[in-house]
């Protein structure tokens, strides 16, 4: 018999973010991330109901309009400097930097530009702005144990999605 997702089945997919406009893929996974359906917030609501009846090997794609995740692009977190004042360390396109604000706070930013004179960096969401296409596949779903079910996701596997999302 064929599984289907439906609440408390753990649901492993591959994933990628496509640009609306212009078709390029923006993101995607090097493996797949699992979750446990209906105890876990991990994916949007539109992506969640989206999954809800599917079975393994179904491909869904979703658009959504990245400013409601985000918020809209706030170009007051777009910093330009001397490439002299950086640290050689921080000197490539792509690395993520966490700075604090005065209160501690940390942000993350990432070294968006560079060129023999300056370097510049972006605290925005790089989706954020955009309108795009998830496009999943579903790879393996099963029943939940009660352990996942309590953590929303397979035990002892919970890498951040900063570091499963690539550039």
């Amino acid at each position: 018999m064929k599984q289907i997702i439906q609440d408390n089945k753990y649901v492993e997919l591959s994933y990628k973010t496509v640009d609306e406009k212009s078709g390029e893929v923006l993101t995607w996974i090097e493996y797949p991330i699992g979750y446990v359906h209906g105890a876990n917030t991990v994916l949007s609501p539109e992506v969640t109901a989206e999954l809800t009846g599917k079975t393994v090997g179904d491909i869904i794609e979703v658009a959504i309009d990245c400013n409601e995740l985000y918020g809209p692009r706030d170009e007051s977190l777009v910093f330009t400097d001397n490439i002299e004042n950086v640290p050689e360390e921080y000197r490539e396109i792509g690395l993520t930097i966490t700075m604090e604000n005065e209160k501690g706070e940390p942000k993350n930013f990432i070294v968006t530009r560079m060129d023999d004179k300056t370097l510049t960096v972006d605290g925005n969401n790089p989706l954020c702005g955009r309108n795009v296409i998830f496009k999943l596949e579903i790879l393996k779903i099963r029943d939940a144990t009660d352990e996942e079910i309590a953590i929303g996701g397979k035990v002892g596997a919970d890498p951040e999605l900063e570091d499963i999302l690539k550039k």
